[in-house]
């Protein structure tokens, strides 16, 4: 059969979207009809399940526990939590809370009654050393305030990072060591306040190097050694110019940093995306893809046929709308999150090792689930229920055929058919509280109008030891009397989850002393939002090279209305190279 595009409108936003040829041979093949949301509101909604920096202090649920432990839950949400022990251990049982399927109600009303039921796990922190306050990570030793994260060592207020030692406050890096401040970098090593780099050492404020040492507020240079902002200096001259800078003092660096990006950034061309050794594919941050479209922080090797991919990866095949953490050797997944190792999976939150999945949350090495939670080393089972194969083979069909027929109505009217991802409003999360809040940021009045939960900020009233502009300027007059004081952030009324005040932690201060720079003024939620502010948005605009004399066009994550100069890779390799 010929597909033809087909435009739709978005029961969300009500925008147009289109649904292209090779879209519809890829639901064919997973067996779900076109979407009714448009990729933006797909995206947002299914980043509504998956909270990663969102903490709180509560008491666990588990039967003879009273202990307050760490979790993704608020006191508020009237769930059973269960710290992570006792949620994996075997004094209990999942298939305990399983219930029979009733036609008398549509399916995602009885899903999200058992999810109400059943007990949750508090937060996802695997084989962890001294790395209490983590979420989504795994094998990481010391580290503090880390999130979708993996074999790091003292690694703190950091998101997306992988293989990182002795580093503060990044977001997607992977095998560095002593930076600071950093974003979409691999293998450097004593690195501040830099951008897209690779293989780059003792360097300051750098964007899109590589091989670089001893650089500073440098744009696009490759294999260079004591350049500062795009010109070279000999040793002696770049070390005299550097200590002059006086980057200890945080006036100083504020007044560097404006002018970098107004007489470095913007007067530097910049390539259309991040696209590397790829085929037929369109996006940003994209590598080793064959036919991947709209797919952006897509890593690894050997991804093939994917579309609306984020922040995901490794040997993936045939993925749509999904992310973070999708991929892993994965194959035909559509509409989810944290898929590893997995196949034929279908609008699913958290699930290893497992195939022929649909719509649950946080499986393990199972198949042939339908509106299962919790479960490992199951198959054959609907809504935690057991049955026989012969069983489950029946029922599946018509539960889908309730579901279209039956569908769930949200509040909002949006109408929930099969092949939809999990409606909103069952979302155990407020929507600030996830990263659909980072990527689409929404007010108060925007979410709830939208039909979001919310999660109002706490009153904190705070006893401030330090007010903001009392922070001393310069490292060097400090001592570690200001170990463990309260320190008024500079943000305080933002919309980026700010905590109002924070203080240094001692690893941190010895860090600062080290790299001989000065002290933050902003929480670190604010300082997360101001490096998530950095990149583009996930979206593309079709563009032309603005190069003169250049007709090329592409796809790029850089909206018209930007003012830096966009080139097309070839141009771009030419004044590079």
């Amino acid at each position: 059969m010929d597909y033809q595009s087909e435009n739709k409108v978005c029961q969300n936003c009500k925008n147009d979207f289109t649904v292209e040829p090779e879209d519809f041979l890829f639901y064919k093949k997973i067996k779900v009809p076109a979407p009714t949301f448009c990729p933006d509101c797909r995206r947002s909604r299914r980043w509504l399940w998956r909270n990663e920096r969102t903490y709180y202090r509560r008491k666990c649920n588990a039967p003879g526990h009273e202990e307050f432990i760490i979790s993704l839950y608020s006191p508020e949400e009237k769930r059973k939590i269960y710290c992570q022990d006792y949620w994996w251990s075997d004094k209990w049982d999942k298939m305990n809370y399983g219930q029979k399927y009733d036609f008398s109600k549509p399916f995602f009303e009885q899903y999200n009654n058992l999810l109400h039921n059943i007990p949750i796990i508090s937060l996802s922190n695997t084989q962890s050393v001294n790395s209490d306050y983590c979420s989504s990570a795994a094998w990481n030793k010391d580290c503090y305030l880390l999130s979708a994260a993996g074999w790091n060592e003292n690694v703190l207020y950091s998101n997306r990072t992988f293989h990182n030692k002795n580093s503060f406050d990044l977001y997607s890096v992977d095998n560095s060591e002593f930076c600071y401040d950093i974003s979409f970098c691999n293998k450097c090593y004593k690195i501040f306040f830099s951008y897209n780099c690779n293989g780059c050492v003792e360097s300051y404020f750098l964007y899109n190097c590589r091989n670089c040492q001893n650089c500073f507020g440098c744009v696009n240079l490759r294999n260079k050694q004591y350049c500062i902002l795009n010109e070279q200096y000999t040793k002696e001259e770049y070390e005299k110019r550097i200590k002059e800078l006086n980057l200890n003092n945080y006036s100083n660096l504020k007044n560097i940093k404006d002018t970098i990006y107004k007489n470095v950034y913007l007067k530097n061309i910049h390539k259309f995306a991040e696209i590397i050794n790829c085929q037929n594919s369109t996006g940003d941050y994209l590598q080793n893809s064959n036919n991947c479209k709209e797919c952006f922080d897509f890593s690894g090797d050997n991804n093939e046929n994917c579309k609306y991919v984020n922040l995901s990866g490794f040997n993936a095949k045939d993925l749509y709308d999904t992310g973070p953490g999708a991929g892993w050797g994965s194959s035909l997944l559509y509409e989810g999150v944290d898929i590893n190792d997995s196949a034929n999976i279908l609008s699913t939150v958290v699930c290893y090792n497992s195939n022929n999945c649909f719509y649950c949350f946080n499986i393990q090495n199972s198949s042939n689930l339908f509106g299962c939670y919790g479960l490992h080393s199951k198959q054959y089972c609907i809504l935690n229920h057991q049955y026989t194969k012969e069983q489950y083979e029946e029922l599946v069909p018509k539960i889908i055929k309730h579901m279209n027929d039956m569908p769930y109505i949200d509040s909002k009217s949006r109408v929930y058919k099969y092949g939809e991802f999990f409606p909103s409003e069952l979302s155990p999360f407020a929507y600030n509280e996830t990263i659909a809040q980072e990527y689409y940021p929404l007010t108060k009045e925007e979410a709830l109008e939208q039909g979001y939960k919310w999660k109002d900020k706490e009153e904190r009233n705070y006893n401030i030891d330090i007010k903001n502009n009392d922070i001393p300027d310069d490292i060097n007059n400090t001592d570690e009397s200001i170990v463990g004081k309260v320190i008024e952030c500079s943000h305080k009324d933002c919309n980026h989850q700010c905590t109002e005040a924070f203080k240094i932690i001692p690893e941190e201060y010895q860090f600062y002393r080290r790299i001989n720079l000065p002290l933050p003024r902003l929480c670190p939620n604010c300082r997360h939002y101001e490096r998530l502010s950095q990149r583009n948005p996930l979206k593309l605009w079709h563009r032309s090279c603005m190069k003169e004399g250049c007709t090329n066009t592409f796809e790029t994550s850089y909206a018209p209305d930007r003012p830096e100069i966009i080139y097309c890779e070839k141009c771009y390799q030419q004044e590079v190279y």
